[in-house]
């Protein structure tokens, strides 16, 4: 059986991935998985969160108008935080630096490829409140998959790890695969490879994303699709420009 048939077709539960803002995932929305499925289960949600104040009193000093609602005042403080000149939106460094504060230092590597990911449509270079509040619920998320799987919690994800955490959310990754995917994070001592919460964000929305670009094209959930080759490039160039 192929690498996507084993993931279309899997009998075991597999809750789905954490969402990512992409054309197959609507942006403002909360995790759920509430039935067995290797897809995202969304509700969408109103992004209008209301009108800032013009100061004092504990409320908002500048329009942040999009914060969806019930959004956590911790998220909304982190975009405020960066976000030095009023302007409503932040750039990769600004975004790297709100990451940092609130989980640990993150590659821009990393950084570049979830403002891919959840990238405003109006500014590909920055992102506003509303993406920044789906980020910052999706790497909730991938915290908590990294926590749980993290056997021997040292802080490290193996490669025997990582392949059990992306099987419980529906990615059936060979072997083969993986070793490539975490070559990357060779440090050349010999020892075995572990990666960090930064790197194990990197390889997960990387499967992901791919493999939901894939089932784009596999309306069947045959495990094959075709492809001609401009198709296969806006497809992978994104992911593989980010990983490089």
């Amino acid at each position: 059986m192929s690498f996507f048939s084993k993931i279309f077709h899997s009998s075991s539960f597999s809750p789905s991935a954490p969402s990512l803002r992409e054309s197959y995932d609507q942006p403002g929305q909360t995790y759920r998985a509430s039935h067995p499925s290797n897809y995202s289960h969304q509700q969408q949600q109103q992004s209008y969160y209301g009108q800032g104040t013009s100061g004092g009193g504990g409320g908002y000093s500048y329009g942040y108008s999009w914060f969806p609602p019930g959004t956590s005042p911790d998220i909304i403080r982190s975009f405020e935080m960066v976000d030095r000149d009023r302007s409503g939106f932040i750039d990769e460094n600004e975004l790297q630096q709100a990451l940092s504060s609130g989980y640990q230092r993150f590659h821009i590597r990393t950084v570049r490829l979830l403002m891919f990911l959840f990238r405003n449509p109006h500014d590909p270079r920055r992102i506003g409140p509303k993406e920044f509040a789906a980020l910052w619920t999706c790497l909730g998320q991938w915290r908590g998959i990294y926590e749980r799987y993290d056997k021997d919690k040292n802080g490290k994800i193996d490669l025997f790890e990582l392949r059990d955490a992306l099987y419980s959310i529906g990615l059936a990754t060979p072997s083969s695969v993986l070793q490539v995917l975490i070559s990357k994070y060779d440090d050349g001592s010999g020892r075995m490879i572990e990666l960090d919460f930064d790197s194990f964000v990197e390889c997960g929305v990387i499967l992901k994303g791919l493999t939901e670009k894939f089932k784009e094209k596999d309306e069947s959930y045959t495990g094959t699709a075709s492809f001609n080759y401009d198709e296969f490039m806006a497809m992978a160039i994104p992911f593989l420009a980010s990983y490089n």
